[in-house]
């Protein structure tokens, strides 16, 4: 009985983690491919992104992850919480002091169905990291 339930909890968390990294895959797609518009950055600066998106998603409050087209990450938390919204942002500017994280609401994934919706959501409304940590 123990290793059947070893077992779902690890398959469990596999396809957390995939579901995560799946967003930054399928945003990468769309921003490469011109589906989500004119780039705001040189491709080289995506790939960075995609790292960047693939390490944010592996975090333990993040559902989801995706690239912005304006060069940040957005994250759909697990919990919505102020102490693991806190949390996640901490780990995250420790992690990226010049990056930009932008916590997708519930309105915004009613208004935003898609993943190319939420491409093109601008992280301007989220605080960077660098104003967070006092780098500017």
């Amino acid at each position: 009985m123990r290793k059947l339930l070893l077992i779902c909890v690890a398959f469990g968390l596999g396809c957390s983690a995939a579901q995560a990294a799946d967003g930054c895959t399928k945003s990468r797609e769309y921003l490469l491919s011109g589906r989500a518009g004119d780039l705001t950055m040189p491709v080289t600066s995506y790939t960075n992104l995609f790292k960047t998106c693939s390490a944010t998603a592996t975090m333990s409050n993040v559902k989801v992850a995706y690239m912005l087209r304006d060069g940040g990450i957005a994250v759909t938390p697990k919990q919505d919480t102020v102490a693991a919204t806190a949390a996640t942002l901490s780990r995250f500017c420790d992690s990226n002091p010049r990056s930009t994280l932008r916590f997708l609401s519930k309105r915004d994934l009613k208004l935003n169905r898609s993943v190319l919706d939420i491409v093109k959501i601008s992280s301007t409304s989220a605080t960077s990291c660098k104003k967070l940590k006092g780098l500017s």
